[in-house]
């Protein structure tokens, strides 16, 4: 095991936040990565094309302006057909997820599941609530049409510990996010608010930012947004965070997609704050036999969670309420 230097697991615990440069190899891990969601954006293209809402299938385009292309073609948003998790209602037999091998690879990955044992101990579950994030430029995405304001956009301020059931308010959660291409202010880095983790789980308030497709939003004057520090993080590298840390994403204002991933790992036996959707054992010292090494697997979990949720009503996510006084 590599993982974090007491010093850095020190910073870490200080600060709530820390960048670690250079931990893995980014051609080994994300270039086959890459290649995968090209795979993706071929399905997408063609189903589109197939069905009439874009105009081409924009195969000579490089992956960039490709999702930028068929997004503003089409008027929508395609964020489902990449993501490795589901969304939070509606569910259908045929809701568009993906959770191809080299996803797999890079959320059982030996280096980041190091650096996760550094903080969470030997036993690790890998938390179900993970994102793959494509951003295109926010003056290319197109416009919501109820609202006149971008599907996609900067993400509002918000605690990951915010975003889950109450379930897991116990639970000790590490967020590990990082960029598939370098990712810089321009590009829409994460900003985060040094030292925020210490000050306890604060007011989310519903439907603040709506247009920005995040349902949910710190009001800034509930913490010191003016110590606020953007985190440029280069391909290779990844952010950490504690699930209380207060952070947002500045907007993508260069001329390509923010492409990023957010994972999250959990101490074996805590509640993941959203039950519905399955984890996996990454780590476990007790019982290695338990632990997850099939892609295949992993993918048949999520297509019978998705089977269960289609039959069901949808869970409950969001334990605020827009008549806290804090979001007056």
């Amino acid at each position: 095991m590599t993982g974090l230097s007491e010093q850095q697991q020190k910073q870490f615990q200080d600060d709530g936040y820390l960048l670690v440069e250079d931990l893995f190899d980014p051609k080994e891990v994300l270039d086959p990565l890459i290649d995968e969601y090209e795979g993706v954006m071929d399905r997408l293209a063609f189903e589109l094309h197939r069905d009439g809402k874009i105009q081409s299938r924009y195969e000579n385009l490089d992956f960039s302006e490709r999702v930028t292309q068929v997004y503003q073609d089409s008027g929508k948003v395609h964020a489902g057909y990449f993501d490795f998790s589901l969304p939070q209602s509606g569910i259908k037999y045929d809701t568009p997820m993906w959770h191809g091998p080299r996803v797999f690879d890079v959320l059982s990955n030996t280096d980041i599941v190091d650096v996760a044992e550094s903080v969470l101990g030997p036993e690790i579950l890998s938390n179900p609530v993970q994102h793959v994030r494509i951003k295109p430029p926010e003056k290319l995405v197109p416009v919501n049409p109820d609202t006149g304001f971008s599907q996609l956009g900067a993400t509002p301020w918000h605690q990951d510990n915010g975003v889950i059931n109450e379930t897991a308010d116990q639970s000790e959660i590490l967020t590990v996010w990082f960029p598939v291409w370098d990712a810089d202010e321009e590009a829409g880095c994460l900003s985060v608010v040094p030292k925020s983790h210490t000050d306890g789980l604060l007011t989310h308030c519903p439907g603040g930012l709506k247009s920005q497709g995040f349902g949910l939003s710190i009001p800034e004057n509930l913490f010191d947004t003016e110590s606020a520090v953007p985190v440029p993080v280069k391909r290779g590298s990844v952010l950490l965070l504690t699930s209380r840390t207060c952070h947002n994403s500045l907007s993508n204002n260069s001329d390509r997609i923010r492409w990023s991933l957010d994972l999250r790992y959990n101490p074996i036996g805590q509640d993941t704050g959203r039950d519905a959707f399955p984890g996996f054992v990454a780590r476990s010292a007790e019982a290695p036999e338990s632990e997850l090494h099939d892609a295949d697997t992993w993918a048949r979990t999520w297509r019978d969670a998705r089977f269960r949720l289609a039959q069901e009503q949808d869970p409950v996510y969001n334990r605020w309420n827009s008549d806290d006084p804090a979001c007056a």
